[in-house]
């Protein structure tokens, strides 16, 4: 009965997208791109009713040879770690056609809806890839939209933003290609079998040296794509200048396949190397979250301020993702939810502001809430969202987070905690500057509140917040199955045992001191 449905969720948008090509008047274009949209949102809340929660493994799976002189399959599955992303995804880019059709995209729409629906079919296709190949070729599919994107319909200094970008995550990708390939190598070694298939991948067995090469080729492009501190340098050129919908999908869904990546590959693939890099992650993670906060701190535009407020925010989902407990794994997957959500609602909002004042300078602003009451109180929900109120979306991804952190290793928790305080500090500082006391600028005096079309698009985004802030439990319960086996896949304790079995190891890189009865009962992987 389901056969074939994640393949009509995949490529869909990108039948859509060659529809659009076809069309020549504008408001058809808009309308075309928003139908086909709407398609694929269909769909993946048709999958959600369709997942059974107790089951661990793919589900609604589909694997055919696709090139079998080289081991390569067409194999596609969805689990708990992928089906509220892909969920997420179908919705941000719906509701950011929705909204660029309003008078945010003047020149080029129908070029501009063709990139958005290939985008989405290289999202879709990375999170439901069973086979490394496969994964591998939606991941460069990815790029070619998103750079034109940024290229044509951004601000500034967008080519060379949209350069940077590609370029930054082109090395990390040729590295994990080339990792790619040797873990296919060593498989045929071991098996006598060439496959790209991902399951058996994991079965492939390495030398001490042979993982942590490896293992650091796929971190090293997915540290770049979350993007983790160091190599987080082009994230905020990349979203200054992209137009809105652009840094919705970046911020929404695109940072996500770093730290998806993580949890599909890079940990269950290596994991005694995964758990030796513990304390490493974990530090680059507090540096990332308390480094980003601080830069955000001081930025004059409210755009930057928001990218750098990523670094930050994916520096907590990190820290949940290296805690390796389901504590932990789970607040994670929640967060880059939670985050996809309140970053994608204040990088449309700034969108719409940017639209009556062309400027995103936060000393352009002030006194606003006198003269848009909607769009300050909307701006406001998502704003506390963003810092983890209680009762709204962030604040059970970060308490997750926070508490596998403490589980792990307690300082690490208590740096984390600073990060919480700065997020507040800044978010509620900028809300201050732009929203409160007197009209600093007369032009402001002309701006109209949120049309229709805008308040449709954020009503959305404010339901989801509520949802997941009130009623977490539906979407944990189905994330829970998939981080335990994902866990047991990567056989976390085994890996931990190896760890403390070689010879003069450092006392500090074993995590076994801090949660010694932490672990899940994990049975060792079948060979």
């Amino acid at each position: 009965m389901n056969g074939g449905l994640l393949t009509a969720l995949i490529f869909l948008p990108l039948i859509g997208a060659l529809f659009i090509l076809m069309q020549s008047e504008e408001r058809a274009i808009w309308n075309s791109a928003f139908i086909f949209s709407l398609l694929p949102l269909a769909l993946s809340f048709y999958v959600l009713v369709e997942f059974n929660p107790n089951v661990a493994d793919y589900q609604l799976a589909e694997q055919y040879d696709w090139i079998p002189a080289f081991g390569i399959t067409y194999h596609i599955g969805i689990d708990g770690i992928s089906l509220f992303l892909v969920l997420l995804t179908t919705i941000l880019i719906t509701l950011s056609l929705l909204y660029s059709g309003g008078g945010d995209i003047e020149e080029r729409p129908r070029e501009f809806c063709f990139f958005m629906l290939v985008l989405e079919t290289g999202l879709l296709g990375a999170l439901l890839a069973v086979d490394l190949f496969l994964f591998y070729m939606f991941w460069e599919v990815m790029l070619i939209p998103m750079y034109f994107l940024i290229g044509i319909w951004g601000h500034g200094r967008r080519v060379y933003a949209a350069i940077k970008f590609v370029l930054f995550t082109m090395v990390g990708s040729l590295l994990m290609l080339v990792a790619i390939l040797y873990l296919v190598y060593q498989a045929h070694v071991h098996f006598n079998r060439t496959s790209f298939d991902l399951p058996l991948l994991y079965e492939v067995p390495l030398t001490v040296n042979q993982g942590r090469w490896l293992f650091a080729a796929f971190a090293l492009a997915f540290a770049i794509k979350v993007p983790m501190w160091p190599v987080h340098t082009w994230l905020a050129d990349a979203h200054t200048n992209a137009p809105t919908a652009g840094s919705v999908i970046l911020a929404g869904v695109m940072l996500k396949m770093g730290t998806y990546g993580f949890l599909r590959f890079a940990i269950p693939l290596f994991p005694t190397v995964a758990v030796e890099a513990i304390p490493l992650f974990m530090a680059l993670a507090i540096i990332g979250i308390i480094y980003g906060a601080l830069v955000a701190m001081m930025q004059p535009d409210l755009k930057r301020l928001i990218a750098y407020s990523s670094v930050s925010h994916l520096g907590f989902v990190m820290l949940g993702i290296f805690a390796l407990n389901p504590e932990g794994v789970d607040g994670a997957i929640y967060q880059m939810l939670n985050h996809g959500v309140s970053t994608g609602g204040l990088f449309l909002l700034v969108g719409m502001l940017y639209m009556r004042r062309h400027t995103r300078e936060i000393s352009e602003f002030g006194g606003l809430w006198k003269r848009v009451p909607v769009y300050a109180a909307i701006f406001m929900v998502v704003m506390l969202s963003s810092i983890g109120l209680p009762g709204l979306n962030g604040f059970v991804g970060e308490f997750l987070i926070m508490l596998g952190a403490f589980l792990r290793i307690r300082l690490a928790a208590v740096f984390a905690v600073v990060g919480v305080i700065l997020g507040a500090l800044y978010m509620l500082w900028t809300y201050e500057r732009v929203m409160f006391g007197p009209i600093t600028r007369a032009v402001n005096e002309t701006i109209g509140d949120l049309t229709g079309r805008e308040i449709a698009v954020m009503v959305p985004v404010i339901a989801l917040m509520l949802f997941m802030g009130l009623f977490p439990r539906p979407v944990i319960g189905r994330i829970e199955p998939s981080v335990t086996a994902m866990l047991a896949r990567a056989n976390v304790t085994q890996a931990r045992l190896e760890l403390e079995r070689r010879p003069n190891r450092l006392a500090a890189l074993s995590p076994a001191r801090q949660t010694p009865n932490r672990e899940p009962e994990m049975a060792a992987p079948a060979r």
